[in-house]
């Protein structure tokens, strides 16, 4: 008798997962396998890619053979370490105002961190552009750093008011009973307790920030062009397909690299909590 109940079963499973998993490999396992493909073959006479079945490495010759490619990288992981750091300065604040004021008001507060999300991302860089322009800020680094930080901060928001949201006020009480003031219990208690919330949302920041092109390129100068921006640039304004997608078959390694670091980290942080409790 549990044939006939075990089989409807697989057959809701495969009907729930089968859509998602051939979502995932038309748009995004077969779009990358491109992507790496392109990376191994020859520019076209006009640019695009040769008519097969040239195959070249020139691409990854010209990429680690100019310093200035590694030049590029190092800046655009500067500035996702740096907007990274930012954000966790004033979002931590902020997410642990939410978590510790009343429940009737939390939501309303975190419809205000997500509110600008209501309206398109090139709208609020372009508002950027005019509040930048008259203070003579625009085209500089910090108006580039300015922007990503605006675009990514509630991305480290959320993550940090969910986890300080869980955390068991005996434990702060208790520290106190034992003579901790309010500096000792933040940084033995809370800020232990919150480091899988900082590990997710340093992800969430950092990973995007290392490929955005949009900000970098209507807020800085020529000289603040980052790695998304030449991957850019490769594909649409000199049509040199193998070299960008080699450029972003880098990048996705780094991202890929960074979010395993980060899910480790993310796995420790979770071990120091158990201890803690």
């Amino acid at each position: 008798m549990s044939a006939p109940r075990t089989q409807p079963a697989g057959l809701t499973k495969w009907a729930v997962t089968l859509p998602p998993t051939l979502f995932l490999l038309a748009f995004f396992l077969v779009p990358a396998l491109i992507v790496v493909v392109a990376g191994f073959r020859e520019t076209g006479e006009f640019g695009g890619l040769a008519p097969w079945p040239q195959v070249s490495l020139d691409a990854w010759r010209f990429l680690l053979g100019d310093v200035i490619y590694l030049e590029v990288f190092a800046r655009s992981f500067l500035v996702a370490a740096l907007t990274t750091l930012i954000c966790i300065v004033l979002a931590y604040p902020l997410a642990w105002l939410i978590a510790r004021s009343p429940k009737q008001r939390r939501d309303v507060l975190v419809l205000l961190v997500i509110l600008p999300f209501a309206s398109n991302f090139l709208v609020r860089i372009y508002a950027w552009i005019m509040l930048l322009g008259p203070a003579n800020l625009l085209y500089t680094p910090l108006a580039v750093i300015v922007g990503m930080v605006y675009a990514h901060l509630p991305f480290m928001v959320l993550p940090l008011y969910t986890n300080l949201e869980k955390h068991d006020p005996a434990l702060l009480e208790a520290a106190q009973d034992l003579g901790a003031n309010a500096w000792t219990r933040f940084w033995r208690v809370t800020f232990p307790l919150s480091l899988p919330g900082i590990f997710s949302g340093s992800a969430l920041v950092f990973i995007p920030v290392l490929g955005m092109f949009a900000a970098p390129e209507l807020l800085g100068g020529t000289g603040d062009i980052l790695i998304g921006n030449l991957i850019k640039e490769q594909f649409l304004d000199n049509r040199d397909w193998p070299l960008g997608s080699a450029l972003a078959i880098m990048l996705t390694a780094c991202v890929l690299a960074l979010a395993g670091l980060s899910a480790w980290a993310a796995k420790r942080g979770m071990h120091g909590t158990e201890a803690i409790t």
